[in-house]
C-alpha cells in the first residue's frame, strides 16, 4: 500500500478545504468566498479578530496534483476529494 506523506502546511490547507471550497483571492492566496475577520466564539466584548486563514497557491497546485483538491466547473474555485476525505480520515 502506498502512503503519501503531507507536511504540515498541506495538512492544514486540506483541512480548510474540507470546512468549505477555496477561491483565489488574489494571485498568491486561497480562501473561502466571502471570507470576513471572525471573533473568538468565548470573547464575549468581540475584541480579539480571528484572521482570515487563507492557503498559498503553491500549496494548492501540490494538492491539485494529488488528487486531494478538484476545481470546481467552470468557476476559479477549488474543492476537496473523496482522496483528500478519506486521507484526512485515516491520518488525523
Amino acid at each position: 500500500m502506498n502512503t503519501i506523506t503531507l507536511t504540515p502546511i498541506q495538512i492544514r490547507s486540506l483541512k480548510l478545504a474540507s470546512d468549505g471550497d477555496l477561491y483565489s483571492e488574489d494571485t498568491k492566496k486561497w480562501t473561502h468566498l466571502n471570507a470576513v475577520v471572525t471573533y473568538a466564539k468565548t470573547d464575549r466584548f468581540r475584541e480579539r479578530p480571528q484572521k482570515i486563514k487563507s492557503v498559498p497557491t503553491k500549496t494548492m497546485i501540490e494538492l491539485t496534483e494529488l488528487g486531494f483538491v478538484e476545481p470546481l466547473g467552470a468557476g476559479a474555485g477549488r474543492g476537496i476529494t473523496m482522496a483528500g476525505k478519506i486521507w484526512l480520515l485515516k491520518n488525523k
